[in-house]
């Protein structure tokens, strides 16, 4: 499971608003290969497709596909505002080490 701070949940609904007049649309959470410590997250807008893993709070998705759902299972989205930061960040239980700026992450190894 994956879920939203509330402080995500209201930039997100914010974001869906102003941005596009489409329903059905969500946050689609991704895990690709990149970054200095091996792995990195993706955020982006987007319908979600047949496979994926759908993930509903308050009314808004979080999409993750089935290969990213093995190292994201059980994060948590939060939205942070600051001098030096703003955006989602993930939250990610499954990471054993994160570069210093936090962009990317080394993920558990599987047993």
């Amino acid at each position: 499971m994956i879920t939203f701070t509330d402080n995500a949940v209201k930039h997100l609904r914010n974001l869906l608003i102003a941005r596009t007049p489409e329903t059905g649309l969500g946050l689609r959470l991704t895990v690709q290969k990149g970054g200095c410590a091996g792995m990195e997250y993706a955020l982006k807008l987007d319908t979600p497709l047949a496979e994926d893993h759908i993930f509903d709070q308050s009314g808004l998705n979080i999409i993750v596909d089935e290969a990213s759902l093995l190292i994201l299972d059980g994060s948590s989205i939060d939205y942070q505002d600051s001098l030096s930061e703003s955006g989602f960040k993930v939250v990610n239980p499954n990471a054993t080490r994160s570069c210093g700026c936090g962009s990317s992450f080394e993920p558990k190894l599987a047993n």
